[in-house]
């Protein structure tokens, strides 16, 4: 199928409380910031790229890429970025009808993601698809119409629905499924931990 214009939203909004409150996209692994490995990646799939950020969005003066903050306020969590950058593409990218997003904390992301978020939905004949790895359903990372941002407002500010997942289900979704090994493409980074498990994983994919 021929893969229709995207834009790419890197959610990059979270208050990061298991990593003690601070900028967890803007910790570095291998040299490079959470934030700039998800867009070395993204960036080469999607026609443009913006980053949905809140607070103090100086934090994020080097970034090449629009910042917007949520359009909503309050921090309602992911589901107001995919929001934010639904708004923002009808506004700016009129010609583009379709959001892929991905949170700033997943450095590992495939380089083949938005063909087989379009090819799952494209398939299935379902409006929206969502990234998979294992058993496991990612829903903060998929594939969102922009016609359907009317819907998304009206789910948040009447409905109070605050679940990525919860939305998702209302209208059906398509799977795009990746295997976990050598590298879950999907681990996501919450904890010291992590990051320290990240680094290896990050070594060991280098040296494939």
């Amino acid at each position: 199928m021929m893969m229709p214009p995207t834009l790419g939203v890197i959610l990059a909004g979270g208050l990061s409380r298991r990593m003690g409150g601070g900028d967890k996209p803007l910790l570095v692994l291998e040299g490079l910031t959470l934030l700039e490995h998800v867009a070395q990646r993204l960036a080469p799939q999607c026609d443009s790229i913006i980053v949905n950020a809140n607070s103090d969005l100086f934090r994020f003066e080097n970034m090449r890429f629009p910042v917007v903050p949520d359009s909503m306020a309050g921090y309602p969590g992911p589901l107001a970025g995919i929001l934010t950058a639904l708004e923002w593409s009808a506004a700016h990218r009129p010609n583009v009808e379709w959001v892929v997003s991905a949170p700033g904390d997943t450095p590992f992301i495939p380089q083949d993601l938005v063909r087989r978020l379009h090819e799952a939905r494209h398939e299935s004949d379902r409006p929206l698809a969502c990234a998979a790895s294992g058993s496991q359903v990612h829903f903060a990372i998929g594939l969102w119409p922009v016609s359907l941002r009317h819907d998304l407002h009206q789910a948040l500010l009447d409905d109070g629905i605050r679940s990525v997942r919860e939305w998702t289900r209302l209208h059906g979704y398509a799977e795009a499924s990746w295997p976990i090994e050598p590298v879950d493409p999907f681990f996501n980074i919450n904890t010291p931990d992590d990051l320290a498990t990240a680094n290896v994983l990050a070594q060991r994919e280098r040296m494939r």
